[in-house]
């Protein structure tokens, strides 16, 4: 059952924001729209209320949620959910973080605004309610601004970066479709603030291309993306993970964290050279191989160098003393 609640809840978070542009999922009003009666919000039972199948944010901090559950708890909703409807239910698609607070509360019923949007719009709603929220974290807001930039622009979200890295390396005078392309990038990031679509090219990117264990970590906000960024730079997997374990558990600064990289550095043990050394004679004797195909036998000069260093090698080889 729905029905209409006249408290202090506040009025529709969206209509009211014509800032939002391209991302509106509504009409402007038109003169003689009654807006206050509209933006009254209404309650609905929270067991009407559904998850959609494509949610832009995967991971809530506990603690973060902790509190908000006892502010629900000693306040209620302050701010309403915004939903569609679907069939004989409601689709949310901005509070996901309230919603929870309310069903570990116990509430029945919860304070919605009702608007009609296609999935699209349901979904870029979503993802801009999510980039606009302080506790986001870097790698979420990067994932959410990928998925705008895809939608917008009409391409496969792993063409976003290709796009941004290309017009990166242009001139600033771009014409034509790529002009049409980074008006609409510019509109992207207008909306969601904080940065510029060249300095997100430069540094968010490539936090897409972490190793796993590192993108789990900065998912779950343990570590800050320029400590991610610096350990990733660690190729040895075993030594990478190790760092990555020590940063979270000792809550290593970037200064420590670029200590503990050059220290690395200089270990020089002598089975990393022995490794070395095996991967070199391994690359040798594959362009060997290459070399049985070639026409380097035809030139004798070359063919004696050859049978000297073959010489030296099996010399070495056979020493056994």
């Amino acid at each position: 059952m729905v029905t209409r609640k006249k408290s202090g809840l506040g009025a529709d978070p969206f209509k009211s924001q014509p800032n939002l542009g391209i991302f509106s999922p509504t009409e402007p009003l038109t003169q003689g729209d009654d807006q206050d009666e509209d933006s009254t919000p209404l309650t609905v039972g929270i067991a009407k209320i559904v998850l959609p199948q494509q949610q832009p944010r995967r991971y809530f901090d506990p603690a973060k949620m902790q509190q908000l559950v006892a502010s629900v708890r000693h306040h209620g909703i302050l701010e309403p959910l915004l939903v569609r409807p679907r069939d004989d239910s409601y689709e949310l698609i901005a509070g996901e973080r309230r919603y929870r607070a309310a069903k570990d509360v116990g509430l029945t019923d919860v304070p919605v605004v009702i608007r009609e949007m296609s999935d699209q719009e349901a979904l870029q709603i979503a993802i801009v309610e999510n980039l606009q929220r302080e506790d986001l974290n870097p790698l979420e807001e990067t994932e959410g601004i990928i998925a705008l930039l895809s939608m917008q622009l009409q391409i496969e979200q792993q063409e976003v970066s290709h796009l941004l890295h290309r017009l990166a390396k242009a001139s600033d005078n771009v014409v034509g479709k790529d002009r049409e392309q980074l008006d609409l990038i510019n509109a992207v990031f207008d909306v969601v603030g904080g940065m510029d679509w060249k300095s997100f090219a430069s540094h968010r990117l490539p936090l897409m291309n972490l190793p796993k264990p590192i993108l789990d970590a900065l998912r779950k906000g343990k570590i800050e993306y320029t400590k991610a960024r610096a350990i990733a730079r660690v190729k040895d997997t075993k030594k990478q993970e190790e760092l990555l374990d020590k940063t979270i558990s000792q809550t290593l600064s970037l200064a420590q964290i670029k200590e503990q990289i050059s220290a690395l550095k200089a270990e020089k043990k002598p089975e990393d050279d022995a490794n070395s050394l095996k991967e070199q004679i391994d690359d040798v004797l594959r362009l060997a191989r290459l070399v049985k195909r070639s026409r380097v036998w035809e030139d004798p000069q070359k063919r004696r160098k050859l049978e000297k260093v073959l010489a030296e090698l099996q010399s070495i080889v056979g020493d056994t003393n």
